[in-house]
């Protein structure tokens, strides 16, 4: 049932992992997506390639979205080189490493802060009109279960600013529910990616996972059936600012 023919999906950070899986998705289905990468310029050109190569279309962009006015600028970009943009999903977002709150400096914190909560508010601020003269739209940001629970040691800055992607998806929702616009959220639990690759050592991992009841880690292409859940009205489109969690039972609501 799930059909973005003619669609402009702009997924950040899709490089790799959840954001690369992602993208692949909406092509299989459709989409002309817009693969957008940090410094992972070899992993994007290898997805859009994917997306191509399967008969789907797809083109790649880079922003910095660590820094403030970056992710405004990226969906500028993307409305000025296709016309319009459906679906926004602002998966974009690291650790930056794992460090106690003690050791923190001001410009580490705000950096996390930037990439992982204000890159999502600035890309929905520029999003936010152009769905609105549309009539409609979707926007799926990416949280995590670190937001309810605090994160694993070393996360707290990461974990705070997911929390606040939470929110602001919640509040957002309902701020422009009216419009024809959908804002929703997923949160994944212990997802095998890049992400814990660089900032996760084996034995916090394997911790992490003995809690979880099914009993092992998830993979991004376990993520991407609800993504395009969300962003398909004719699959949700009664739902809005709702906050999926994906976590192999980790943590239930």
């Amino acid at each position: 049932m799930l059909d973005f023919t003619g669609q402009v999906v702009l997924v950040t950070g899709a490089g790799s992992g959840i954001g690369a899986a992602v993208a692949e998705g909406f092509g299989r289905h459709g989409a002309q997506v817009v693969v957008h990468y940090g410094h992972n310029r070899d992993g994007a050109e290898k997805v859009a390639a994917t997306i191509q190569e399967a008969g789907g279309q797809a083109s790649v962009v880079s922003a910095d979205l660590a820094r403030p006015a970056a992710a405004a600028r990226l969906v500028h970009e993307v409305v000025s080189r296709h016309g319009r943009l459906d679906v926004l999903v602002n998966n974009a977002g690291d650790l930056l490493g794992r460090m106690p709150v003690t050791e923190m400096s001001d410009e580490q914190f705000t950096r996390v802060m930037d990439l992982n909560m204000t890159s999502v508010f600035a890309a929905c601020r520029e999003a936010v009109p152009v769905m609105q003269r549309q009539g409609a739209g979707a926007v799926v940001n990416l949280t995590s279960v670190a937001a309810r629970t605090g994160g694993a040691g070393g996360s707290v800055a990461y974990a705070t600013a997911k929390g606040a992607v939470s929110t602001f998806t919640r509040g957002l929702a309902k701020e422009v529910a009216r419009t024809g616009i959908r804002v929703n959220a997923i949160a994944p639990g212990i997802i095998v990616t890049p992400f814990h690759e660089r900032n996760t050592p084996d034995e916090q991992m394997a911790a992490m996972v003995s809690g979880i009841p099914m009993g092992r880690s998830g993979t991004p292409d376990e993520c991407v059936g609800t993504v395009l859940f969300l962003a398909d009205p004719a699959m949700s489109g009664y739902v809005t600012g709702q906050v999926i969690e994906i976590n192999g039972g980790q943590l239930t609501p």
